[in-house]
This record gives structure tokens, C-alpha cells and sequence, in this order.
């Protein structure tokens, strides 16, 4: 069983964040992959499913963690510890302000760039799950970063985000099989960066 977890805050004040990219993924994912309704549970909007692949289906659970970014790790670790899941089979989608807008890339456990909500998951269950990074860019200056995450995508965004979330949703075959590295170069292949960067707010 796969845990796929998507990073962001709850309500609509939040809802098209840069910073709720890992929230637009994962809920493209899920209901790509046809998962049952939403379920309050874990501190979080849980959704259960199958990902069919070519060695068969395999069973997956969605989770927003509903507890605000830096307290994702709350949410994380109550369900991986009631599924028995282990942290090889957590996949977390989050905004990465490290890469350029758009480009997306898988990682096995490291640092956490600053990103509050890797830092509670990796607080809570330790730091070797994969991550699923989503470019939103960095605003270039660090006393604005938190104004950049927490401002919805601008207009010039809104195609590079609605290709890639469709993207991580059909590649998801091979994050469901744990071939990351061919499931990073599967959904960079139907999602190419853009060539040039939108302008910010």
C-alpha cells in the first residue's frame, strides 16, 4: 500500500496557493485514478483507491493533512502508523522553491530547503520518505518568500500547473510500481518546464 501525500493549507483563503501545489496533485491523482470521496480522518481529507498498473492494481491512499503546513507531520504520521506503512512507500508532493516553475523532480529523503511542512514529516517519522518536488520558483529575495508561497499562481502560470498536476496523475502507474526516476522522466516528458519563466505577481 502506497501513501501519497499532498502538501498545503486548508480553506479557501489557501485554495490556488503556489504554496498548495501538493494539494492540486494529489486531488488530480485521485480522482484520475477514480478514489472514493473524501473522508475527515488522520487530521486530514483522506482518500482511498486503486492505481492500476501492469503488474496489477495496487491499493493507494491519498492524504491532505488538514492541520496547517507546519504541522503536517501530525497528520503523516497517524496514518502511516495505523496502515503499517513504511516510509519507503511515502511519496509527499510539495512546492519547492529551488527549482524554476515547473520543473519537477523526485528525491529520496535530504534536507528540507526550509519548507515547514517536510520539516513536521521529517520531525515525526524521519527524513527517507520520497518527495515529489514542484518548481515554483524563488521570488529572489528571502523577506518576500513568504508573500511569493502564500499568493495564488498567477495567470501566465495556469497551463504549466493544470499539464503537470495532469501529468503526476497519468504517469502515476509508475510511482505506484516505485520507479521514481522513470515516473520523474514521464511526467517531465508530458509536462515540459516552461521555456520561460512567468512574470511574478
Amino acid at each position: 500500500m502506497l501513501l501519497i501525500v499532498g502538501l498545503g493549507n486548508p480553506g479557501e483563503k489557501y485554495k490556488g496557493n503556489r504554496h498548495n501545489i501538493g494539494f492540486m496533485t494529489v486531488d488530480e491523482i485521485a480522482d484520475f485514478h477514480g478514489f472514493g470521496p473524501e473522508k475527515s480522518k488522520f487530521n486530514g481529507a483522506l482518500r482511498e483507491g486503486f492505481i492500476e498498473t501492469e503488474n496489477g492494481r495496487v491499493k493507494a491512499l491519498i492524504l491532505k493533512p488538514m492541520t496547517f503546513m507546519n504541522e503536517s507531520g501530525r497528520s503523516v504520521q497517524k496514518a502511516a502508523q495505523f496502515y503499517k506503512i513504511p516510509l519507503d512507500k511515502i511519496i509527499v508532493f510539495h512546492d519547492e522553491l529551488d527549482l524554476e516553475a515547473g520543473k519537477f523532480r523526485m528525491k529520496l529523503g535530504g534536507g528540507i530547503a526550509g519548507h515547514n511542512g517536510l520539516r513536521s514529516i521529517k520531525q515525526m517519522i524521519g527524513g527517507d520518505f520520497h518527495r515529489a518536488r514542484i518548481g515554483i520558483d524563488h521570488p529572489g529575495h528571502k523577506d518576500i518568500v513568504h508573500s511569493h508561497v502564500l499568493s495564488d499562481f498567477v495567470k501566465a502560470d495556469k497551463d504549466w500547473v493544470m499539464t503537470l498536476t495532469d501529468a503526476c496523475a497519468r504517469a502515476a502507474d509508475l510511482l505506484a510500481l516505485g520507479e521514481h526516476n522513470k515516473y520523474q522522466t514521464k511526467v517531465n516528458h508530458l509536462a515540459p518546464a516552461p521555456t520561460s519563466r512567468p512574470r511574478r505577481n
